[in-house]
């Protein structure tokens, strides 16, 4: 077997007799010195089901690495669970998990010279932070998603995590009592793996599968499927003919292939968060796309998937219809993808799904065809206008309609809001502004999933919209508006909205618009004073003093 260019076993050189000498010590032999060591990363932690059962796997990956004439040697990295940080300081940490996730995988492997990187995933932020680190390291890797989790159940319907959300809106709203509220939170998520709907972490195990740097079926085998655990083979097998193609990240991923992943998450209706990270992914691997880009790709992809948050159906219905790989084939046969583009099994993108079984759309309104869509172009849409100079993000699934114009109710944070929506002080027709939440105001961009699920649970989600610098869980849904650039902290019009302005948004013409004259902007500005950061110390800190924009992917090594 060829071994990757940028790796040296270290039994090559003898001038490291103390390096062979901890290898040794950890039980390699002779003949694994020889052997091609590849580096299994797990984001595995008991405290998030998205999480709970990656060790396992990656244990089980482990052995069939051994068993293909490889060495395999597990680590560990972090993973903050969005979930349970939603609504809470806690959530501030989670985009900055991210990056740390990409810089500790690059890390160990660099350091311990790994012919190759396996990336064992689960939850949100870890799939776009173990990509980014294979592209900036350039040597054979694949990703490995650990599956979504199973619906649950209450009172005769489906159940997932939003639901809980939503309830407490419900409740907020008198709608349920609090014995409902609470066996609702109880049966809302059975075990593990992430998030079931077309939520962040599906929307970027699918896309990263169909952008080729996972094995087919990887994004909707469901984590308790048995299923699962034999991927690990093929993991292990796949592995093994990247090194002996000596095939790398950056021979797959491309300005083509982000722009499958793109067209991928459109047709499924999938999160606002696949624009960061795409962009952060394509930044990490030298390739320029921009959010002209995204909104070239929305443009000619139709919105075919039924899936929530704004549909009916869950990833566990993707796979009872064949997988995310019957709907590529079928986009792919309709010309929405680059069918020439490498993937990880060293065959392109059209030779993977050339024995792919068609999509059926008879009996299943998962997916419907074309002709029948349930919007003609994508969901995601690219605003520009004097509250957004430099760009913000839409999710338009067509459900809330294409134009918004309201008077503006003000928040400075997302706890303010929570508080001022719980205590009536949205009606219909308001547009609700949550500021300072940005990527270095809040710091870390946190998502408004609570304020959002409140407006839903109160019923007021068809009549209010949202806007905000932070952005939003892939649970979103209604009219709302993220990544607002540039945000308040940095001097953005979004921080000198007042409570009473009226804000015009539309889909139409892609705009998003404060209506207040040049003049009275000009005087506000004059009169506003940056506010501190909101910590002086620590990783928030340092996040806040070296992220980019969200119109430049949030990274943290651009600056």
């Amino acid at each position: 077997m060829a071994l990757n260019k940028h790796s040296k076993r270290l039994t090559q050189d003898p001038s490291q007799p103390a390096s062979q000498a901890m290898l040794y010590a950890v039980g390699l032999t002779d003949e694994d010195m020889n052997k091609p060591q590849i580096g299994i990363a797990s984001t595995g932690y008991d405290g998030n089901p998205c999480n709970m059962h990656l060790n396992n796997l990656a244990q089980e990956i482990k052995k069939y690495t051994n068993l293909n004439d490889q060495v395999g040697l597990t680590f560990n990295t972090i993973g903050v669970s969005d979930g349970i940080s939603m609504g809470t300081s806690g959530m501030n940490y989670s985009l900055a998990s991210r990056d740390i996730i990409a810089d500790s995988m690059e890390t160990v492997v660099n350091a311990q010279s790994y012919d190759g990187l396996v990336g064992v995933v689960g939850c949100d932020k870890n799939m776009p932070g173990a990509i980014i680190a294979m592209l900036r390291l350039n040597r054979p890797s694949l990703m490995v998603y650990g599956g979504s989790i199973a619906s649950g159940k209450y009172k005769g319907r489906k159940l997932n995590i939003v639901s809980a959300f939503e309830a407490l809106g419900q409740k907020v709203a008198g709608e349920i009592d609090e014995t409902e509220y609470r066996e609702i939170i109880k049966s809302a998520i059975p075990g593990a793996g992430a998030c079931g709907g077309m939520y962040t972490a599906n929307t970027m195990a699918s896309s990263i599968e169909c952008m080729g740097m996972a094995l087919p079926y990887n994004s909707s085998i469901p984590a308790e499927n048995p299923n699962k655990l034999s991927e690990a083979e093929r993991t292990a097998k796949a592995m093994k003919n990247l090194l002996e193609l000596d095939l790398k990240p950056k021979d797959i991923v491309t300005k083509k292939s982000i722009e499958n992943a793109v067209a991928l998450v459109n047709a499924l209706g999938g999160s606002t968060n696949a624009v960061l990270h795409y962009l952060a992914i394509a930044y990490a691997g030298d390739i320029e796309f921009t959010l002209e880009d995204f909104q070239r790709v929305s443009d000619r992809t139709p919105l075919i998937a039924d899936l929530k948050p704004s549909g009916k159906y869950l990833m566990e219905d993707v796979h009872g219809i064949g997988g995310t790989p019957a709907i590529m084939k079928y986009l792919l046969e309709k010309g929405y993808l680059h069918g020439d583009c490498m993937t990880i099994t060293g065959k392109t993108l059209a030779e993977n799904l050339a024995d792919v079984e068609a999509m059926e759309f008879e009996d299943q309104d998962v997916i419907h065809p074309t002709d029948k869509a349930l919007k003609s172009s994508g969901n995601l849409q690219i605003l520009y206008g004097n509250l957004a100079e430099k760009g913000a993000v839409a999710k338009i699934s067509g459900n809330e309609g294409l134009k918004f114009e309201g008077r503006a109710v003000v928040y400075d944070g997302e706890q303010a809001a929570n508080t001022g929506i719980s205590n009536g002080e949205v009606n219909r027709g308001d547009v609700v502004v949550i500021r300072y939440v940005g990527p270095k105001g809040g710091p870390g961009m946190p998502e408004m999933l609570k304020p959002t699920s409140l407006i839903m649970g109160a019923g007021l989600g068809k009549s209010v919209a949202l806007i905000t610098d932070g952005r939003f869980s892939g649970g979103t849904h209604g009219f709302v508006v993220g990544h607002i650039t540039p945000e308040a902290q940095d001097g953005g019009l979004i921080g000198l909205v007042e409570t009473g302005d009226t804000i015009t948004i539309s889909a139409e013409d892609n705009s998003i618009t404060l209506q207040v004259s040049d003049e009275e902007i000009a005087t506000r500005k004059a009169k506003w004073i940056q506010p501190p950061l909101k910590h002086s110390k620590g990783i928030l800190f340092k996040y806040a003093r070296s992220v980019a924009s969200a119109s430049e992917g949030c990274v943290t090594d651009k600056y």
